[in-house]
C-alpha cells in the first residue's frame, strides 16, 4: 500500500497523541475533518492502522521486576512450539512472547510486583512450561529507549 505526506503527517499525529478526537487531529495534520476520517477508515481497512489501545504503565499498579527468560526447547516432539507457546500464554505474568530461528528458540518477557513473587511465578509456572531445554534469564535493569513511533 502506498501513503502519501497526508497520511504519514496524519499518522504521525496519531502516533503522538493516540487520544486526540478527529476534528482534532485534521486540524494538527491539515486537512478536513471528513478528509481524515475518510484516511483513517482506508488506513484502517488496509491494515495499516490496526487498532488503538491503552497503554498501561505497569510499574504503577505495583510491578518492579521485569525478567526476559530466552528457552531452548526440547524440539524432539514435533509439537515443542505449540505446546510451549499455548502454556505460556495462560501465565498472567507473561507480558510478552516471541519466538526465533538459532540458539534461542523462544524468549518470554516477564513481570512480578518483587523478588519473591516472581521465584513464586518462576518455580510454579514458568518451570512448569513443557518441553524446556535450557533457560536463560536476563534481569532487566533499564530501558534506554522504548518506541513504537515509525520514520514516517
Amino acid at each position: 500500500m502506498q501513503i502519501d505526506d497526508t497520511d504519514r503527517r496524519i499518522l504521525r499525529h496519531l502516533l503522538a497523541e493516540p487520544g486526540l478526537a478527529t476534528a482534532d487531529l485534521a486540524e494538527r495534520a491539515g486537512v478536513t475533518a471528513a478528509t481524515c476520517w475518510r484516511r483513517l477508515e482506508r488506513l484502517r481497512a488496509e491494515g495499516v492502522l490496526k487498532g488503538q489501545e491503552a497503554i498501561l504503565d505497569w510499574r504503577a499498579l505495583g510491578y518492579e521486576v521485569e525478567v526476559s527468560l530466552r528457552f531452548t526447547l526440547d524440539k524432539t516432539d514435533p509439537r515443542a512450539f505449540d505446546d510451549f507457546i499455548a502454556a505460556a500464554r495462560m501465565v498472567p505474568e507473561v507480558l510478552e512472547i516471541q519466538t526465533f530461528v538459532g540458539r534461542v528458540d523462544v524468549r518470554l518477557n516477564v513481570i512480578a510486583r518483587d523478588m519473591g513473587h516472581y521465584q513464586e511465578v518462576y518455580r510454579a509456572r514458568i518451570l512448569a512450561l513443557p518441553h524446556i531445554a535450557d533457560i536463560e534469564a536476563l534481569m532487566h535493569v533499564a530501558t534506554i529507549k522504548d518506541s513504537e513511533v515509525l520514520p514516517l
